[in-house]
């Protein structure tokens, strides 16, 4: 079995929203209670430009993480011609020969690749999970070499299904 995902996605999913909102939350602490080098009280100072900023980012920060990173699933493995799909505590096996569509995405970070299935699974039609290749700044316009792949490996599939 190789794995084809990468190993950053608990990361992703798990601990960078939270450092997100954290971060957010102590800006916000920060302009409400932190002291001023003036000397001023809270009800003297204008406030509104420091509530009103980390509210957008948050806000931002969550149609991000709705869109972009919580449709992942955690891990993604290929196993000759199935793919061994895990989802928190949740382990599914997809045939490859179910696969009927491979897209690659080439300007979001995290990159992401998202299989589109014949017949819903547990995770729905779409099985999205970000790719292990390692990708540089030079490589950033080119296909990625796991979708790719796995465009090649569905396809002869088909071929030999023919």
């Amino acid at each position: 079995m190789r794995r084809l995902s990468s190993s950053s996605t608990y990361f992703y999913k798990r601990i960078f929203p939270i450092l997100w909102f954290g971060f957010l939350l102590v800006f916000l602490a920060m302009a409400l209670w932190g002291p001023r080098l003036d000397g001023t009280s809270v009800q003297s100072r204008q406030i509104v430009p420091f509530l009103l900023m980390p509210v957008f980012l948050a806000g931002v920060g969550f149609f991000i993480f709705r869109k972009l990173i919580q449709d992942l699933v955690d891990e993604v493995w290929l196993d000759g011609d199935w793919l061994v799909v895990k989802n928190r505590d949740e382990q599914r096996r997809v045939a490859l020969s179910d696969v009927m569509n491979i897209n690659a995405s080439t300007m979001t970070n995290p990159r992401r690749v998202t299989l589109m299935l014949r017949t819903d699974s547990r995770y729905g039609r779409n099985l999205t999970f970000i790719p292990a290749s390692p990708r540089g700044f030079l490589n950033a316009f080119q296909p990625d070499p796991i979708a790719t792949e796995l465009i090649e490996r569905v396809d002869a599939l088909r071929g030999v299904r023919r």
